[in-house]
């Protein structure tokens, strides 16, 4: 399969109604936390419950979900009124979009699934803190792949950002280099001997 074009790129801003009516805005790195965004084929169906269902329990089990504070947010073509029911009966936690237009599927390049015959393909991005797209799942079929996608992509980003907090940041003087601080003294002289010295030398 072709690698996605939004992948290394920034994630699109989306303003969608939510399941209770008001626009939710997604503006991806605005709060410094990563994001895992799915769009999945019709709320109620089988595997798309199955997919809704297993995202909302890693929000409350899995810590890993828990420490990276991921925000998970669903999107399909459905009406406001059938995501409104379908948050309600799946007690879903997180916000569930509707894309009637299919605004954000064309924002993010998600075409039809099944051949055609699903009008949403079931498409995950996971997007990091910055903002950025860091990896894409397609498959439509494989409704369990999902979370376990983001989770192997979170474990990923985490190991990242805390290579990163580690990394030496260096305790030269600034504007002096490790070399030429060295090369101020000579070898075998302690600055207070060399102190001495100058003393001697004024008197």
């Amino acid at each position: 399969m072709a690698r996605h074009p939004l992948i290394g790129k920034p994630a699109p801003p989306i303003s969608l109604p939510g399941a209770d009516g008001e626009t939710y805005t997604l503006t991806p790195g605005e709060k410094g936390v990563p994001v895992a965004l799915f769009f999945y084929p019709k709320s109620g169906s089988f595997g798309c419950t199955k997919e809704a269902c297993q995202f909302r329990d890693a929000l409350a089990e899995n810590d890993l979900f828990k420490r990276t504070k991921v925000d998970i947010v669903g999107i399909s073509s459905d009406p406001v009124d059938k995501q409104k029911e379908f948050v309600e009966k799946q007690k879903l936690t997180y916000p569930v979009l509707s894309d009637a237009k299919g605004e954000a599927r064309k924002a993010y390049h998600v075409g039809k699934g099944l051949l055609g015959l699903a009008e949403t393909a079931r498409v995950t991005f996971v997007i990091d803190s910055k903002g950025v797209v860091k990896d894409v799942l397609d498959t439509t079929l494989n409704y369990n792949a999902h979370v376990k996608f983001v989770t192997k992509c979170l474990d990923k980003l985490e190991a990242e950002e805390k290579k990163a907090a580690e990394a030496p940041t260096g305790t030269a003087v600034e504007g002096t280099t490790p070399a030429a601080a060295n090369a101020a003294v000579p070898e075998g002289k302690t600055t207070e001997e060399l102190g001495r010295a100058a003393e001697g030398v004024e008197a």
